[in-house]
């Protein structure tokens, strides 16, 4: 269970102003706030997710327990990095408003977001892909849905900063993990 409960709050942080939250608030102001927006992001957000904690079950089963924490603390790692360089694009233009290219462009973000590194590292290091990819889809969930409902929050330049300092807290929970596995600290 504490993969669940660590996924969960991991992602929630992980994820703030990420991409596909991004793309979801500029919608939601552009259009409005068409619930089938919400529906797809919901859904795209779920099935990254669950591919993410596919991906944790399959790799647990290739490394031996040691070499799970570190391979824990480089996903970690990744997921700062995703956070501290890739910045969301402002001033979003939706040609279309297709239903079905929105779910391809969050599927795209998704793919290589903090969340979803976060899902696929707990998962192997904690031992538990599936409660890891539930709590990564929760958060997931509840990130895009708080996008739709409060598009105007994304429009704060404070955003950066925080997506910034939680990938600075990302890197330095890496290496937390990976020193005390070689015995540093």
């Amino acid at each position: 269970m504490p993969a669940f409960y660590l996924t969960f709050i991991a992602a929630m942080l992980a994820g703030i102003g990420a991409r596909d939250q991004i793309t979801i608030a500029g919608l939601a102001l552009a259009q409005g706030r068409r619930p089938a927006v919400l529906i797809v992001a919901i859904v795209t957000g779920v099935l990254s997710a669950a591919f993410a904690g596919w991906a944790a079950h399959w790799m647990l089963g290739q490394l031996p327990p040691p070499a799970r924490s570190i391979f824990a603390g480089l996903a970690l790692a990744l997921a700062g990095i995703e956070s501290m360089v890739l910045a969301p694009r402002r001033g979003l233009r939706e040609p279309t408003n297709s239903l079905g290219a929105l779910a391809l462009v969050l599927l795209a973000h998704q793919a290589t977001d903090a969340v979803r590194f976060v899902v696929f590292g707990l998962g192997v290091g904690l031992a538990g892909p599936w409660p890891a990819g539930v709590g990564g889809a929760l958060g997931s969930a509840v990130l895009v849905t708080f996008a739709w409902g409060q598009p105007g929050f994304f429009e704060k330049p404070a955003l950066r900063l925080i997506r910034r300092v939680t990938g600075a807290a990302l890197l330095l929970a890496a290496a937390v993990i990976v020193f005390r596995q070689f015995g540093i600290l």
